[in-house]
């Protein structure tokens, strides 16, 4: 099969590859679509430690298993393959598995490929009807679907008439964003510092999109979600958060600085940290896209996988417009 392989630092190649073999309890998924991630990107700049190379990026995924029981089943795929015994799996909080481990990270090569292996379990049937391409946003989606989650928790269970706030403007944060819609979040806006997404996401996407510069800092919010991760982003998301509020910090830009603990103290602010989702967030996701109850989903570009590492360059020069680009074996 061919496959996109991270070489090096900022180095792409489109070759030929072993084809997977499936495991016990594992079906064959061929490729329909698979989004870049910023994760993706991380590796390909070469700041991912876990990521070494040679390697197969890309975990956000559907496509059609091929083979056994479930031949032909148009499928979107968790990529988070946890071991389903330990007390983080049995509690329900089987994200935080210390035995977690991910396609596109050692030992399990990733999605920028034909084919990929996933245990059945992480497969989620999708309707007919539904495009895979939509389909393959299930990840990114779901990890705002699980942060408005524990928001919800933490704001005791009712975010209905809340005003909050999402840094970023890729899939992540419009993921979060559509989640906080559905949720019953009436006041929403969403910080993009690039005008190119910005004037992208208020055409395709009805939120309100604003740039950072705009922000009246003078006006707080319930609930700030950080899809960046960033010191100046948490220097936001720390000075605009009201007395008693609440933020989830999603984004892994940076591992430190920014947070003003003097004022979430005082103020008694929760911070938050979010990692993925669980598989039932996972499966939530899925069946509220399938419902329509996220929007259209129509935030994306398509490219062929053969031109990956052209996809990737002109991510980093911040020239793509849509929130999400979606490669096609």
């Amino acid at each position: 099969m061919k496959a996109l392989f991270y070489t090096g630092p900022e180095s792409l190649e489109f070759r030929d590859a072993d084809h997977p073999v499936a495991g016990q309890g594992e079906v064959i998924v061929k490729i329909d679509s698979v989004g870049i991630c910023g994760s993706d990107m991380h590796a390909f700049l070469g700041h991912d430690e876990r990521r070494p190379e040679p390697l197969i990026l890309g975990h956000e995924a559907a496509g059609t298993v091929v083979g056994g029981a479930l031949d032909g089943h148009r499928v979107t795929v968790n990529p988070l393959v946890t071991c389903g015994a330990c007390s983080a799996c049995v509690s329900g909080r089987d994200n935080l598995c210390p035995d977690r481990q991910i396609i596109s990270m050692p030992p399990r090569e990733g999605g920028f490929a034909q084919y990929v292996a996933i245990p059945a379990a992480n497969i989620v049937a999708v309707p007919d009807g539904f495009s895979l391409e939509k389909a393959s946003l299930a990840e990114p989606i779901a990890c705002g679907w699980h942060a408005v989650r524990l928001a919800n928790e933490a704001m005791g269970g009712d975010l209905s008439g809340k005003s909050a706030l999402v840094i970023g403007g890729g899939a992540i944060g419009v993921g979060a964003a559509l989640s906080l819609l559905s949720a019953g979040v009436q006041e929403l806006t969403v910080l993009e510092p690039n005008k190119t997404r910005r004037d992208y996401l208020i055409q395709n996407t009805g939120l309100r999109v604003i740039d950072p510069n705009d922000l009246d800092v003078k006006i707080e919010f319930d609930l700030v979600i950080d899809g960046v991760g960033m010191v100046p982003t948490r220097c936001t998301a720390s000075a605009v958060t009201r007395p008693g509020g609440v933020i989830m910090h999603i984004g892994l830009g940076a591992p430190a600085g920014g947070l003003d603990i003097r004022r979430l103290t005082l103020q008694e602010i929760s911070f938050i940290g979010t990692y993925t989702y669980t598989a039932a967030d996972f499966r939530a996701t899925a069946q509220a896209m399938f419902d329509g109850l996220l929007g259209t989903l129509d935030w994306y570009e398509t490219r062929p996988l053969s031109a990956g590492a052209q996809a990737f360059s002109d991510i980093r020069k911040g020239i793509v417009q849509a929130p999400k680009v979606i490669l096609k074996p």
